[in-house]
């Protein structure tokens, strides 16, 4: 079995200094940007969701409406 050992602080100083320098790198325009296209990603995917039970909900009532016709 391979063990892999825990990350030194030398390891996690330097990965938090690589994030925090690509998060200070972006501008406020850029930053507006990512936040629209996440917010637009979120708004496509909960619609689809939602849209989804909507759909099977509406095809449950139709079957019980028919099969109450028949």
């Amino acid at each position: 079995m391979i063990q892999v050992a825990p990350p030194t602080a030398a390891e996690v100083g330097s990965y938090a200094g690589a994030v925090v320098a690509i998060v200070s790198s972006l501008t406020l325009t850029q930053w507006g940007i990512a936040v629209g296209i996440i917010t637009a990603l979120a708004t496509f995917f909960l619609n689809w969701f939602y849209m989804r039970r909507r759909d099977a909900r509406e095809e449950l009532a139709l079957r019980m409406q028919l099969g109450a016709k028949q």
